[in-house]
């Protein structure tokens, strides 16, 4: 067996799927409003900034060396891609194709020297 034939063709659709079930099958989609998800999402971002909020540069490059800070990050950083992932489906949003976009408008912006 290929190692791709277990990745599914779009993860992301995959994610943005399983989020979806999780919430209908709690019935808190009444509360995912756009409003509602960026506010989580802003939120989530916070958290995920409280574990870097007093550390040094260069401490903060050694964050994942301490594993139960490793876990922080990675929760958080699940959170605040889930609440994002949440509001691209509710949007209608792309988040691959908006990235990409976007990249593209940065280059044209800020070309090299």
């Amino acid at each position: 067996m290929d190692v791709t034939d277990s990745v599914p063709p779009d993860p992301i659709a995959a994610l943005q799927h399983r989020l979806a079930e999780f919430a209908a099958a709690r019935d808190w989609e009444q509360f995912h409003t756009p409003k509602n998800l960026a506010a989580a999402l802003t939120v989530e971002a916070g958290e995920l900034l409280e574990i870097f909020q007093w550390l040094t540069p260069e401490l903060s490059m050694t964050v994942m060396e301490d594993a139960e800070s490793a876990e922080r990050v990675e929760d958080e950083v699940a959170d605040v891609l889930a609440y994002l992932l949440q509001l691209c489906t509710v949007l209608g949003v792309d988040p691959l194709a908006a990235l990409a976009a976007k990249i593209d408008r940065n280059e044209e912006r800020f070309p090299l020297r």
